[in-house]
């Protein structure tokens, strides 16, 4: 793979938590979410090192696992960046 410019790698940072995002609003509804922090860190040295955080608060009703819901956006994040980076810059 080609080295990414900043702008591209913003946009794979986009992708990422917006991935995360769309995975958690299909699982549980946006009124059952008290906090949603999702980060990602994508930087590019010699191979392109990508750290996806998912911080979720959830209403104590929900029956919903804070810590599945978190695993499972990033694996989905993930998923979603690899589809992209081989569709746009392989």
């Amino acid at each position: 793979m080609r080295r990414l410019t900043d702008e591209e790698l913003d946009k794979v940072s986009e992708v990422a938590v917006e991935a995360a995002e769309n995975y958690i609003l299909s699982r549980v509804s946006k009124k059952e979410i008290l906090d949603l922090d999702i980060n990602a860190d994508i930087t590019y040295e010699d191979v392109l090192n990508v750290d996806i955080t998912v911080d979720i608060d959830l209403d104590e009703l929900s029956a919903a696992d804070e810590n599945e819901i978190a695993e499972s956006a990033v694996d989905a994040a993930l998923k979603e960046l690899d589809v992209f980076i081989d569709e746009n810059f392989r």
